[in-house]
């Protein structure tokens, strides 16, 4: 990589960390006790969730040795055995409806707060960066860069930090259970699903900027082309437009096939990981059940485990994904809130006392932009307390 891009990437991720801690401090004010509580509520309930799910593998565990064994029946079924399955995948479901439930005031106040600190911050800005910038791209600024934090707010705090959680609660369980090195093959195999993901999508990203970008110009083309029908028949151009519009789409055509190929290739890694993994636990578990040291219900009780941590690991490429272009939306928005006013009030500046003055202006030309001149040779005066208009 050269120092150009590397520099580009070290402003890039400098810019994410910054855009973190901007909004931070809207997800815990200092002055609204009511958000704060339903911060903790929604991590005590994500916490519940989590602890359930990790509860239901191991109640599965004692019921499949339970009916594995005959001898170990009891007369009656284990009704308490089977409810308590059923309450905690109830208490699952539950808990994590309830988490979002919670969070929705936290998140939509924190969207709120940033959008009028925007905006007031936009009023506060001087005549000449308005006209010199786009009244619609400031609006859709500021949609995408909300839009950007509602989607930041979704996948890193309901998926990716309960994903976490959860990673260290069944590498403790099969500690405890079991030995450590089941924890250290289960992380090992995490770790390395984790990395390889974020690796092979940060790569494919290249080719879905391409695909966006071709999609993007083969519109255009076709939109303009389509527009002035009149002069493409009178120039008799109607091949040359569809030679035109034809690049475009084999460009977009080379650009989507390479995506969906690395899609494969992402896929087919990420399985080969997941099957090893199963395989080298499997493998210890299948010899504890022959020395007679562990049990039927021990060795489900590992492959459950395995294959339900990947079951969100396998949205983490289009978590990963989501979430970039969610730092790159709020980009413009914080960048908005880093342009200064021209003409500021200098700190702890005293309240502007009415006197006695007047006001004159004396063949006063002005301009923000010597192209376009706002006042031309102006010649009037206020007296004391008196309105001019």
């Amino acid at each position: 990589m050269n120092t150009a891009a590397s520099a580009a990437v070290q402003s890039r991720r400098s810019f994410e960390w910054g855009a973190l801690r901007s909004l931070a401090p809207h997800l815990w004010p200092a002055t609204d006790i009511g958000i704060r509580l339903r911060v903790l509520a929604a991590l005590a309930l994500l916490t519940g969730a989590k602890l359930a799910t990790v509860a239901v593998p191991i109640l599965y565990k004692d019921m499949v040795d339970l009916f594995s064994n005959p001898q170990n029946l009891p007369v009656t079924l284990p009704l308490g055995l089977i409810v308590g399955y059923g309450v905690l995948r109830i208490a699952t479901i539950a808990f994590a409806e309830l988490r979002d439930a919670v969070f929705a005031k936290v998140a939509q106040r924190a969207i709120r707060r940033v959008a009028l600190g925007t905006f007031k911050h936009l009023h506060g800005l001087s005549l000449a960066f308005h006209l010199e910038r786009q009244t619609g791209g400031l609006s859709r600024a500021i949609e995408r860069g909300t839009t950007g934090i509602d989607t930041l707010l979704t996948f890193m705090l309901f998926n990716i930090v309960p994903t976490l959680i959860e990673i260290t609660l069944v590498c403790g369980v099969l500690w405890a259970f079991f030995s450590v090195w089941y924890a250290i093959v289960t992380l090992i195999c995490v770790i390395g699903y984790i990395a390889y993901t974020l690796l092979v999508t940060e790569w494919r990203l290249k080719y879905r900027r391409q695909m966006n970008e071709t999609d993007q110009e083969a519109n255009t083309r076709a939109i303009d082309s389509l527009l002035n029908y009149e002069t493409v028949k009178y120039f008799g151009n109607e091949s040359y437009e569809a030679d035109r519009f034809d690049q475009a789409l084999a460009r977009y055509e080379r650009a989507s096939v390479a995506s969906k190929s690395s899609l494969s290739l992402l896929n087919i890694g990420q399985a080969t990981i997941v099957g090893t993994g199963l395989a080298v636990l499997m493998s210890m578990a299948g010899s504890g059940v022959m020395r007679g040291q562990l049990s039927v219900g021990d060795f489900v009780l590992v492959n459950t485990y395995l294959i339900q941590l990947y079951i969100p690991l396998n949205f983490l490429g289009f978590v990963y994904r989501e979430i970039k272009q969610a730092l790159t939306d709020m980009e413009s928005m914080f960048g908005l809130m880093d342009v200064r006013a021209d003409v500021e009030d200098p700190p702890n500046a005293p309240p502007l006392v009415p006197g006695p003055g007047a006001v004159e202006f004396d063949h006063v030309t002005f301009a923000y932009d010597p192209r376009r001149t706002i006042l031309t040779d102006v010649s009037f005066s206020v007296p004391a307390g008196k309105r001019v208009a």
